[in-house]
C-alpha cells in the first residue's frame, strides 16, 4: 500500500512555515511531510530530517535538495542530531508519532498479524532485540504489564499465560502463531476488531520503546525551538496524545508561586508555549485513508 501521509496540509498550516526557516520532521518516514515543507520553503530555507528505521532512510536518498538533510536516528537523539549540526535554533517541528503503513504492510516487519512473518516489530532493523527473543525470556508477569500498560488489554493476565504455556512447547515467533495464541485468550472483543490488535500494539510499542522517546523528544524540541517557533505532534494512539497533552498544557501553565511570596510581576514563573490547537482528520481525508481516523495532531508555540 502507498503511504498516505495523515493530515498533511493541516500539519504544514499548523507549522506556519516560513519560506526562509530552519525545520526538523522527527519522523521522516516515506517522506510524504518532508516533500510537502520543501515545496514551502524558499531557497534559503532548510529542513532536517530524522528516521530510526533503515528502509526510510533508504527511501529518502532520492531527495537530493541542497536544503535537505536526512539523518538515520531515534527522534530522541534530536538535540544531538541538531548541535552536530551546528543548528541552535529552528522554526518548527513536525513528529508524526507511531508506525507507518509501509512498516504495518511489509510483511517482513512482523507488526502485523494480517500475515504470516517472522515476529521482529522492531522499527529500526539494525539493532535491538526483536519481539519473538523478547517473549522467549520474559517473565509471565512482565508480559502481562506490557501488554496491559501499553495496549490496555483487559485480559493481558490470560494472555500472558497463554503465552508462556505455547512456548513451552515450541518458541513463539511467528505473527500468525501469537495471534492465535491471543485470541484463544481473549474472550470477548469489540465488533470489527481482532483479538490481537492490542497485544500486538503493546509489544510494538514496548519493543521500540515508543513512549520513552517521545518522553525524551518533546523537551528537546521545546529547547530547540526559536520563540514564535511551533511544534506540531500527529499521534494515533491515547497514551501517546495523553503525553503530548499534558506536556504542551504543563508548558502553557507554569507553577504557581505561593500566595504568600511576595514577587513583582516580571518575578512570577512564565509560561514556556502557548497552545494553538487540535486538529482531527475531516471526512475527506478519512475516505481516502481510513488509517487516519485515530489521528490526532496537537500543535504548541513556544514564546518568549
Amino acid at each position: 500500500m502507498t503511504h498516505i501521509p495523515v493530515l498533511l496540509t493541516e500539519a504544514l498550516d499548523a507549522l506556519a512555515v516560513r519560506p526562509e526557516g530552519v525545520y526538523v520532521d522527527g519522523t521522516f518516514g516515506r517522506g510524504g511531510h518532508s516533500r510537502a515543507l520543501l515545496e514551502r520553503l524558499g531557497p534559503n530555507g532548510r529542513l532536517i530530517a530524522l528516521d530510526r528505521d533503515p528502509t526510510a532512510i533508504a527511501a529518502g536518498q532520492s531527495i537530493t535538495d541542497p536544503r535537505f538533510t536526512l539523518v538515520h536516528a531515534r527522534f530522541a537523539e534530536m538535540g544531538a542530531v541538531l548541535e552536530q549540526l551546528g543548528v541552535h535554533d529552528v522554526d518548527g517541528v513536525l513528529l508524526d508519532i507511531g508506525v507507518s503503513s509501509p512498516q504495518l504492510d511489509e510483511a517482513a516487519r512482523g507488526m502485523s498479524f494480517r500475515q504470516d512473518a517472522p515476529l521482529d516489530m522492531r522499527m529500526d532493523t539494525s539493532r535491538g532485540e526483536t519481539v519473538a527473543q523478547w517473549l522467549a525470556r520474559a517473565e509471565e508477569a512482565h508480559i502481562r504489564e506490557v501488554i496491559r500498560d501499553y495496549g490496555e488489554e483487559r485480559f493481558a493476565s490470560a494472555i500472558a499465560k497463554a503465552i508462556v504455556a505455547a512456548r513451552s512447547e515450541r518458541p513463539v515467533d511467528s505473527t500468525t502463531q501469537l495471534a492465535a495464541i491471543v485470541a484463544s485468550a481473549v474472550r470477548t472483543r469489540e465488533a470489527g476488531q481482532h483479538p490481537a490488535t492490542r497485544s500486538f500494539q503493546a509489544l510494538r510499542i514496548f519493543i521500540n520503546q515508543e513512549l520513552e522517546e517521545l518522553s525524551l523528544v518533546l523537551p528537546q524540541a521545546l529547547a530547540a525551538l526559536k520563540p514564535g517557533g511551533r511544534l506540531a505532534v500527529i499521534s494515533f494512539h491515547s497514551l501517546e496524545d495523553r503525553m503530548v497533552k499534558r506536556f504542551m498544557a504543563d508548558q502553557a501553565s507554569p507553577p504557581q508561586p505561593p500566595r504568600n511570596l511576595p514577587l513583582r510581576a516580571d518575578q512570577l514563573p512564565q509560561p514556556k508555549m502557548k497552545l494553538i490547537g487540535r486538529v482531527r482528520a475531516g471526512d475527506d481525508e478519512l475516505a481516502r485513508n481510513p488509517r487516519a481516523r485515530s489521528a490526532t495532531l496537537r500543535v504548541a508555540e513556544k514564546v518568549a
